[in-house]
């Protein structure tokens, strides 16, 4: 029998190689002359680059950049030196968990760190760079970034423009004469679990301003900055990539890598299914257990069970998710390749105690699942 096990990451509790490892353990229990592959997965957020290393065999680089806040942070992104590829997770400069909840603030934050690792990748030689934009902290349009990277943002004085998506409502004039030549000969793709526009009631402001700190006042303020700093995008690029699904993404970082970089937008969990050869596995597989940390509707938009569901469904290899919880909507994806769900807990327990028991519970949880098989087999 053969198995695979394509996993994300159980967020503040396991990686996607321990929710692998715990799962292989449980079916292992059951099917000791099992096949069990397992291929940890990501969908463009957190553990994207350790996927992709622990897959394909890559390097970890390093670099000490700006943080969302101008704070120095130490930062690492991932190398695959066969295919001079760069994988660079934004979070690593620009993330949330740099910044502690009571200091968020989505009108300051700067994606300028994120730019200073894609400059480490262009001294590295890259001739392909994957941009894993999940978890960000910021708001700014990606417009940090584009700084770091030579743009000149100029308020009618003159003036560069301080850091963060607010002051782009002052954005007077974008000079690219700076802009790292560098970057025309490089493959940019963006790798994200989002799919939403840059500006509107969809976009990165009033969907992910909040949770960044932004209260309702801001959202409007930082949405309509945004949308100055597009139309001047527009203008100066001869074309406007703000409504594209993905430009909202890690709070417009997206929409700057399109305008400025050409990235192609790509799902998260597509990109890392490619590099680590998911599909490939999956053929002649009698079963595929996939995972990760909530399991709702929100799933659909491009989540690794959803991504991994689709490779398999094309195949006929049937699905079984184990996830944390299992949230409201979570039934839709049964019309998508998923054949059935099952939530970690045993019974009551805290946050604190799902995570801390997190490999018992899904080696637990494998297990039972390897026995109903083996009974509806009979």
């Amino acid at each position: 029998m053969k198995i695979i096990i394509a996993p994300d990451s159980f967020k503040d509790s396991l990686s996607a190689q321990g929710v692998a490892h715990a799962i292989a353990e449980g079916l292992a229990q059951v099917w000791p002359a099992a096949q069990l592959i397992k291929c940890p997965m990501a969908d463009g957020g957190e553990g994207t680059v350790e996927a992709v290393l622990a897959a394909c065999d890559g390097q970890w680089r390093g670099a000490r950049v700006r943080g969302p806040l101008g704070a120095a942070v130490e930062a690492r992104w991932g190398w695959l030196p066969d295919s001079r590829t760069a994988i660079i997770e934004m979070a690593e400069a620009s993330g949330l968990q740099l910044v502690p909840p009571g200091q968020r603030d989505a009108c300051s934050s700067s994606t300028f760190g994120t730019g200073e690792l894609i400059r480490a990748a262009l001294d590295e030689g890259a001739s392909r760079v994957i941009l894993a934009i999940g978890g960000s902290a910021t708001n700014d349009g990606g417009a940090g970034a584009m700084q770091a990277l030579g743009v000149a943002l100029l308020d009618d004085q003159g003036q560069a423009l301080p850091p963060g998506g607010l002051a782009l409502g002052k954005l007077a004039r974008i000079d690219l004469r700076d802009l790292d030549p560098r970057l025309a000969g490089v493959r940019f793709e963006i790798a994200a679990d989002v799919d939403n526009p840059l500006c509107g009631p969809h976009g990165a402001s009033a969907v992910f301003g909040p949770q960044k700190g932004a209260s309702a006042e801001q959202v409007q303020q930082l949405d309509r900055a945004l949308a100055h700093f597009a139309g001047h995008c527009a203008q100066v690029l001869d074309r406007d990539v703000s409504d594209e699904p993905g430009s909202g993404a890690a709070g417009g970082l997206g929409f700057a890598a399109k305008a400025f970089l050409k990235a192609q937008f790509r799902t998260g969990v597509e990109v890392v299914a490619q590099l680590t050869g998911l599909a490939d596995a999956i053929d002649g597989a009698d079963l595929v257990v996939t995972g990760e940390g909530r399991f709702d509707a929100q799933t659909l938009r491009g989540k690794t069970p959803y991504g991994v569901a689709r490779i398999a469904q094309r195949r006929g290899v049937p699905v079984v998710v184990i996830a944390g919880t299992l949230g409201e909507g979570y039934e839709a994806l049964y019309e998508h390749g998923i054949d059935a769900a099952f939530a970690l807990a045993n019974g009551p327990m805290t946050l604190q105690e799902a995570c801390t028991d997190a490999p018992r519970l899904l080696a637990e949880r494998a297990r039972d699942i390897a026995r109903l098989w083996q009974v509806a087999a009979r």
